[in-house]
């Protein structure tokens, strides 16, 4: 049997959904990726998935664009001929949805977060609202990452709460995602800070960089930033700007790191002031990494984070309560700093395995095509 799984970028696949793609695998379908070339497609073949590249654009809403993206999603699903197909992002949710249907084939769809588009009351928003509603009258199921995502979705007649269920994010390989072992936190050495995330500004980058301006005065810590530029559109941090807070001091630019793992081992606590997310994947690893986390009190972040217990939440959109968290984490004493990093590894283990997420979407494929074979007998 065959499973096709759509996104908008091979890194997503690889980065969140190669764990699932290979368990599925491995229980004897043949996986499909379907997403747009990037380094990462080669990746995809070489874990053994069946590699088809599309063109889409993640950003904007050109109507000439996404039905082309569709039309061309629709060819590929019908040759394919696939039994169920997964979907994630917004534009496979809407189009890929719309593309399966006229097919008749059943899709699960996962809403990994609003993004951008949900956090502004733009044009965009309005149209995407009202594209959503179209698209998920058709999923068998829509998995959501947190409560208030699925609420919010409910509530706007997005789609009915029968279709819906609760997923813990992505999950996180916690056999890979380790703590590192060799690290001991001492006072004396220089306490490093690490945000990993696009450079978005929904991401909460300019209140970090507020925040760093605050405390470092006070503190001989290190503050690390790590991720891709994103200046398609105004979302985004412009280069320039990154290069002004490089120059003065204020952060170590990591870039965009392949080896995630490589940079949690060399922190000491996650920041992630995001204004909203679905579950965050790097305050995942982060946790299960053993580390004290730093997140805004919203959806997506406070789901990883006991206040108190393995980090601390500050208010959004706040540098000075966000300072005031991080200043705590690093005046913390060694035995309560390793208290909140074994509280993290264990919240990680018990909540957000990634075998929690492969063992819901394994019982939700086998009813659907349960219940698909018994409508052709």
């Amino acid at each position: 049997m065959k499973i096709a799984i759509s996104v908008n970028s091979s890194w997503n696949i690889y980065n969140f959904r190669l764990g699932l793609a290979r368990h599925l695998m491995n229980c004897g379908f043949e996986v499909y990726a379907i997403s747009p070339e990037d380094e990462f497609s080669p990746e995809l073949i070489s874990a053994g998935l069946r590699y088809f590249p599309i063109n889409v654009q993640s950003k904007g809403s050109n109507i000439f664009y996404d039905v082309r993206y569709m039309l061309t999603l629709r060819a590929i699903y019908k040759r394919i001929k696939p039994d169920l197909i997964l979907q994630y992002t917004i534009k496979p949710n809407i189009y890929g949805t719309l593309a399966a249907a006229s097919l008749g084939i059943p899709v699960i769809n996962n809403v990994s977060g609003l993004g951008t588009v949900f956090l502004h009351d733009t044009i965009s928003s309005k149209i995407a609202k009202a594209l959503y509603r179209q698209a998920f009258r058709f999923p068998q199921k829509v998995f959501f990452q947190n409560e208030d995502d699925r609420s919010l979705f409910v509530k706007k007649n997005l789609i009915g709460v029968n279709k819906t269920a609760l997923i813990p994010g992505s999950g996180v390989d916690t056999e890979k995602f380790l703590p590192n072992e060799k690290k001991n936190f001492k006072k004396g050495k220089p306490f490093r800070f690490l945000l990993m995330a696009r450079l978005l500004y929904d991401k909460g980058i300019i209140e970090y960089i507020k925040a760093i301006e605050l405390i470092r005065s006070r503190t001989d810590a290190v503050f690390m930033l790590a991720g891709s530029l994103d200046e398609e559109t105004n979302l985004g941090i412009p280069a320039a700007q990154l290069e002004a807070w490089i120059n003065k001091g204020l952060i170590e630019y990591k870039g965009f790191e392949k080896n995630s793992l490589k940079l949690y081992h060399n922190a000491d606590c996650v920041v992630l002031p995001s204004y909203r997310e679905g579950t965050s994947k790097s305050l995942l690893e982060a946790a299960s990494c053993g580390l004290p986390i730093v997140t805004t009190d919203v959806p997506g972040c406070r789901e990883v984070v006991e206040d108190g217990v393995n980090g601390f939440l500050c208010k959004v959109k706040d540098p000075q309560d966000l300072g005031i968290k991080m200043e705590a984490i690093y005046n913390l004493s060694e035995e309560a700093y390793s208290k909140m990093a074994v509280k993290s590894r264990e919240k990680a283990q018990k909540q957000f395995d990634e075998k929690i997420v492969i063992k819901t979407y394994e019982a939700a494929i086998m009813q659907i095509l349960a219940a698909k074979r018994g409508q052709k007998h």
